[in-house]
């Protein structure tokens, strides 16, 4: 198995379990909590969808421009569990309920979308499988499949949670599920931060070594 593969899929599946209960039950949720018509509902949820787009665009930047991923990627999780928090305690109005949905569907939606296509792809493109779209598909096959098993999972547990306690708890299960999914990433975390900082140091190094060899230059031919 490739290295990253299996945390990445097993992250993802946290994810999805979280991005996609939001995806089919925030009308409903909104409608229960709020006593909102189905159409408000409808359209107020939009703003998750908004916030997930704008935080994989973001995201995608980011990662792209500092050549990592899974740093990025636990950050947004982090910040993901006092958003999802907040959300939880969103009071009935309407442009405030928007704010904060498009909060955590960027933090929810972004990380999603980035280990769904970019970071699968990255995975697919590694050591001696690069080039092989066969393995690229694969591994995409894997991860997102894995995903599916979270997400599927969680349309029989929120209901449970739902009807047994309160919509309170399910946000408490979406945090659990998030800490986990960072859980799963730390061994890519540790990994791409040390690379990074060697990265980031060995520039550095290498800009003093120029300006010493350069003043010793101007020492020998003084």
């Amino acid at each position: 198995m490739l290295p990253g593969v299996i945390p990445y899929s097993l992250a993802y599946a946290c994810l999805k379990l979280v991005n996609y209960s939001f995806f089919f039950w925030l009308p409903f949720y909104l409608t229960q909590a709020f006593k909102w018509k189905a159409s408000v509902a409808d359209d107020i949820s939009i703003w998750y969808d908004v916030g997930g787009i704008v935080g994989g665009i973001l995201g995608g930047i980011i990662s792209d421009h500092l050549r990592t991923r899974s740093p990025i990627v636990v950050v947004m999780l982090i910040l993901a569990i006092p958003s999802l928090f907040l959300y939880s305690h969103s009071p009935a109005n309407l442009t405030t309920n928007a704010g904060l949905m498009s909060v955590a569907g960027f933090f929810i939606g972004g990380p999603a979308n980035l280990i769904s296509a970019a970071i699968s792809a990255d995975l697919g493109r590694q050591g001696p499988i690069q080039g092989n779209t066969e393995a690229l598909a694969t591994v995409t096959g894997i991860v997102d499949g894995t995903g599916s098993v979270g997400a599927a999972l969680g349309q029989i547990i929120v209901p449970e949670l739902q009807e047994r306690f309160d919509w309170q708890w399910v946000f408490y299960f979406f945090m659990l599920m998030t800490i986990l999914a960072v859980v799963c990433l730390i061994p890519m975390v540790y990994g791409e931060t040390k690379t990074l900082l060697s990265r980031f140091c060995g520039s550095r190094n290498c800009g003093r070594t120029c300006v010493i060899q350069q003043r010793d230059d101007v020492d020998v031919s003084t």
